[in-house]
C-alpha cells in the first residue's frame, strides 16, 4: 500500500479510499434497514466527529480521559518497567495522542528513540496528531496506519530484537459487545509474539447518575457528536436527515452492564438515501441505536484476558477508582 505522507521521520499509510466508502454504504444499509435500526461507532469519526470527540474529553461530565491521563502521569514509568527489552509502541484509535505522550517521554527516557505506531480511522486527526508529536519529541520516528483496526494490525512493523507494547485506550474495548470484543482481542493476541504487552483501557462500573451524565452533558458536545453521525450520512449518501427531527439519548443499561447512545426520532419520519436508491421510515420514538459502552470489574476483565489468550499482570486505578488500565501479557 502506497504511503499517503512521507519524511524522514514520518509515513503515513492509508487505507483505499473506495473501499472505505463502500462499506460505510454497506454498513449504513444493514443498520438502518434493521430491526431495531443501528449504526456502527466507528462511523462518528470524521473530520469534525474526531474534533468533537476531542472536545468531550475536555468535559467536566466526561471523566475517563482525565482518569487514564492521571494514571499515566503517575505511573508511566511503573507501566513502562513492567516490560523488558527495547519497544516500539503500537496504539488502536490513537486520535490526538494526548495521554500517549506520558507514555512516549517514559519509553524515550529509557530507551533513547522510539518507533510509534499509531493506528487511527481519521487521517486528518492522524496527520496532525504525528507532526505534533514530532514537533515535541526529535527521538521520535512515527509509522502511522489510516484505517481501521483490523487493517492496521496487519501492518504493524517489529524491528529485530524489539517487543511490542499495544495500547487499546480510552475503554474503546467497551464500544464492543462481549464475543465481539473476545474477537477483537484475539485478533490483537494473534498480532503480537509472547510476552508483548497489551496495555488495555477500561471503564469501571460506577452509579448510574455519573455514568449516564458522561454521555449526555449539560452543552450538548456528545449531542452534537452523536447527530454528526446523520450529518455525514447526509453528506456521503445523498441522505435528507432533518437533524432538528432527532433527539440524544443516553441511558444505562443496566442488564447488560452498559451505556446506550440513541438518535430519538422525535416525530413519524420518511428519510431518502440517494446514493443507496433507500428510503426508510421511522415512528415517533423510534430510535437509532449508535453506540454501547460497556463497563466493567476486575473479574470480568480478567476473564476477558485469559479468554484472549493474555495473562494478566498488572492494574493501575485512578485514585477515584474510576477507570482502569490493564497490564496483560500474551502468553
Amino acid at each position: 500500500m502506497p504511503a499517503e505522507k512521507s519524511s524522514a521521520r514520518l509515513v503515513i499509510h492509508r487505507g483505499q479510499t473506495s473501499a472505505n466508502e463502500n462499506s460505510f454504504a454497506e454498513d449504513v444499509r444493514a443498520g438502518l434497514t434493521a430491526t431495531p435500526k443501528k449504526l456502527l461507532p466507528k462511523y462518528f469519526y470524521d473530520a469534525l466527529g474526531s474534533h468533537l470527540f476531542e472536545a468531550i474529553c475536555q468535559l467536566p461530565e466526561y471523566y475517563p480521559t482525565r482518569a487514564e491521563a492521571e494514571i499515566f502521569e503517575h505511573h508511566a514509568a511503573e507501566i513502562i518497567s513492567s516490560l523488558n527489552g527495547r519497544l516500539t509502541l503500537v496504539e488502536l484509535g490513537s486520535g490526538s495522542s494526548v495521554k500517549t505522550r506520558f507514555l512516549i517521554e517514559a519509553l524515550i527516557a529509557r530507551q533513547g528513540r522510539l518507533h510509534y505506531q499509531p493506528v487511527d480511522i481519521s487521517a486528518t486527526m492522524l496527520e496532525q496528531s504525528a507532526q505534533e508529536l514530532l514537533k515535541i519529541y526529535p527521538e521520535l520516528h512515527i509509522t502511522g496506519q489510516a484505517r481501521d483496526y483490523t487493517q492496521g494490525l496487519g501492518a504493524i512493523e517489529r524491528s529485530s530484537g524489539e517487543s511490542i507494547l499495544a495500547l487499546f485506550l480510552g475503554s474503546n474495548i467497551g464500544n464492543y459487545d462481549p464475543p465481539e470484543a473476545i474477537a477483537l482481542l484475539r485478533q490483537i493476541r494473534r498480532t503480537l509474539h509472547e510476552g508483548d504487552g497489551l496495555l488495555l483501557g477500561a471503564d469501571l462500573k460506577k452509579p448510574v447518575a455519573i455514568l449516564e451524565a458522561a454521555y449526555d452533558d449539560a452543552l450538548g458536545v456528545t449531542a452534537a457528536f452523536n447527530l454528526n453521525l446523520l450529518l455525514r450520512i447526509n453528506r456521503e449518501l445523498g441522505a435528507d436527515f432533518d437533524l432538528k427531527r432527532f433527539q440524544h439519548r443516553a441511558i444505562y443499561n443496566h442488564t447488560q452492564g452498559r451505556v446506550e447512545m440513541h438518535l430519538v426520532s422525535r416525530r413519524a419520519q420518511k428519510i431518502h438515501l440517494n446514493a443507496l436508491g433507500l428510503m426508510i421510515e421511522m415512528q415517533a420514538g423510534e430510535t437509532i441505536h449508535t453506540e454501547n459502552s460497556y463497563k466493567y470489574d476486575q473479574q470480568q476483565l480478567s476473564q476477558m484476558a485469559a479468554a484472549a489468550g493474555f495473562s494478566a499482570k498488572r492494574v493501575w486505578l485512578d485514585k477515584e477508582e474510576r477507570f482502569s488500565s490493564n497490564l496483560w501479557l500474551a502468553s
